[in-house]
């Protein structure tokens, strides 16, 4: 699988399908973003919650691709009545089949209100994914939270070869707190992201202590 971190908490997943996964897609406005960077194909986008940062551009790729959109069951709401027409509403706990991949929600620890104009509007809760693949793979995708004992469930369920945490701190755990979710989660690897989109997001891959697999905007991986 090709893994493309397109700065901030957005990323792209290539599965060896040619399937393209795009998680929380912040595309204009992401300083972080890479220049020339375009999508040709999407086939699932999935949100972990309606911050700007993480939905933004949701409504033109799910327009412009017509791909199922993932979401909690209120975010999903939402995005319907912005004219999102293929949506896929879950609930923590559940999964469901994506583009070739089971897709299951997991808790997180944030909030989840979206910008509607001069308005919040409620969009549930924030959660996490876990995407398990035809090769019996799992990879853990925590979204926006802090840490939360609850991580070493997904490990006892899941068993995540791969964790994408974040780590910049103030609106997230910062890399004490991600230190500890690795111990909780015992991934083979661990990407770092949500850090150094803004000055007020301090904390460091390298301040976490262990070995982190630390990527860099537009220069795709593969795992």
């Amino acid at each position: 699988m090709e893994i493309t971190w397109l700065g901030h908490g957005t990323f792209q997943f290539r599965l060896e399908t040619g399937a393209v996964f795009v998680m929380d897609p912040w595309i204009d406005g992401n300083p972080s973003y890479p220049k020339g960077h375009e999508f040709s194909r999407v086939d699932a986008i999935l949100i972990t919650h309606g911050h700007f940062d993480h939905i933004h551009d949701a409504i033109p790729l799910a327009k412009r691709f017509t791909p199922p959109v993932v979401a909690i069951y209120e975010t999903c709401l939402w995005l319907a009545s912005k004219g999102v027409a293929n949506i896929c509403p879950m609930n923590k706990g559940g999964s469901q089949t994506v583009a070739g991949a089971t897709v299951t929600m997991t808790h997180a620890v944030h909030s989840c209100g979206i910008q509607d104009g001069d308005q919040i509007v409620y969009g549930g809760e924030a959660c996490g994914y876990v995407l398990r693949f035809p090769d019996g793979r799992s990879l853990y995708f925590a979204g926006d939270t802090s840490v939360f004992s609850d991580m070493a469930l997904i490990e006892h369920l899941y068993h995540p070869e791969l964790a994408i945490l974040p780590v910049g701190d103030l609106f997230t755990m910062g890399p004490r707190e991600a230190a500890l979710a690795c111990t909780l989660l015992q991934p083979k690897k661990v990407i770092p992201m949500h850090f150094g989109t803004f000055p007020a997001l301090t904390g460091r891959p390298d301040r976490l202590g262990i070995d982190v697999w630390t990527l860099q905007p537009g220069q795709p991986v593969i795992w």
